[in-house]
């Protein structure tokens, strides 16, 4: 798929994509991609910390986060197409897992990235209610109890929703462009690079094992 996904632009808020390097749409991708799609189910879901609290606010959660995830996926079979991960919330583009369902995937990483993150360890009182970035004191959850799930049918929503999630950053002043914010997908379809994990094609079989640190994890 890679860079044929990036024909429809997310317009925000004064922001200039023009100089993020998107390519036009590609017709003989989004043919194949249209018929993939028949063949896939796939869900863009978002999801969010506790009242909308940066618990992600650090690099290392972040980095925390992206492991857990790549281990879920090969645990539950599910295409990873798509992510980000923001201070505060999270966007991912995924197929059906052939295990489970997006419920059960979701229960069980937003569980995984609390418990590793919140794990408790020997440290004064003062440093344990430093651990996340806001500074505040440990809450009584770190994950809002929904998660919202939109079905992706066609090629275009899956441009639209890669161009959203890789351009958030930017929008929310994070960073000035979407190549150094690397906690997303958006490496893959620009740079044809693997980023922190490996993104999946739309023709991809599901991963048995993580591929993060894998010695057949395939070349971008």
């Amino acid at each position: 798929m890679g860079a044929a996904l990036f024909a429809v632009f997310a317009k925000g808020a004064g922001v200039d994509f023009s100089g993020f390097g998107f390519a036009p749409a590609d017709t003989h991708h989004a043919q194949s991609a249209a018929a993939l799609l028949r063949a896939r189910d796939l869900h863009f879901i978002t999801f969010s910390c506790y009242r909308r609290r940066a618990y992600l606010g650090r690099a290392r959660a972040r980095d925390r986060f992206v492991k857990v995830l790549d281990a879920v996926r090969g645990k539950y079979k599910f295409l990873l197409l798509g992510y980000v991960v923001m201070p505060e919330h999270v966007h991912l583009l995924m197929s059906e897992a052939k295990t489970g369902n997006p419920s059960t995937v979701m229960q069980v990483l937003t569980q995984k990235v609390s418990r590793a993150l919140r794990r408790k360890r020997k440290a004064p009182l003062a440093q344990l209610r430093l651990r996340f970035s806001n500074g505040e004191s440990e809450s009584p959850a770190f994950w809002q109890r929904r998660f919202y799930d939109f079905n992706v049918w066609s090629s275009k929503k899956i441009r639209e929703k890669l161009d959203y999630m890789h351009v958030n950053p930017v929008e929310r002043g994070l960073v000035a462009h979407p190549k150094d914010w690397p906690w997303s997908s958006w490496s893959h379809y620009e740079r044809g690079e693997r980023g922190l994990i490996v993104i999946d094609d739309l023709d991809d079989e599901p991963a048995e094992e993580p591929k993060i640190g894998s010695k057949n994890t395939k070349k971008r």
